[in-house]
């Protein structure tokens, strides 16, 4: 496992909007690379998860609970 982060997957991250995020937070599947703490993507995901605003009541309504 490397420490830095793919550029390419960075920019994904970047890309992604709040929904997509919420909904990616919700649904990815155990050991998911931008869940996993010893990934550099965690921190970047998070960051940039809390920078739209995260979760909150309305985008867990508007994305549910099934896939």
């Amino acid at each position: 496992m490397s420490n830095e982060p793919d550029p390419k997957v960075v920019e994904k991250i970047n890309a992604m909007s709040r929904e997509e995020m919420a909904r990616l937070w919700r649904f990815a599947p155990a050991g998911h690379p931008y869940f996993d703490t010893r990934q550099p993507y965690w921190k970047i995901f998070t960051a940039r998860f809390d920078e739209l605003g995260a979760m909150s009541p309305q985008i867990s309504k508007a994305i549910g609970w099934d896939k």
